[in-house]
């Protein structure tokens, strides 16, 4: 795991709790499990330029879906 990695992963899970926190107290599922998703999935990605492009499509989800 390299710096980039890390603080990609840092950052990606700072949004995650964002939404995390933000779905559970408006109880919107959407927001809820992207912010779930974005907390964990840069545990199992190791390369930086798919962790960026997932990470970004995870958190462009809430933007779209409304539920």
């Amino acid at each position: 795991m390299n710096t980039a990695s890390l603080l990609w992963g840092l950052l990606f899970g700072s949004i995650g709790l964002g939404y995390f926190v933000y779905g559970r107290k408006q109880r919107a599922a959407v927001p809820f499990v992207c912010g779930i998703a974005l907390m964990v999935f840069p545990y199992f990605v190791s390369n930086s330029v798919v962790l960026v492009v997932t990470g970004v499509a995870i958190a462009a989800v809430p933007y779209f879906v409304r539920l």
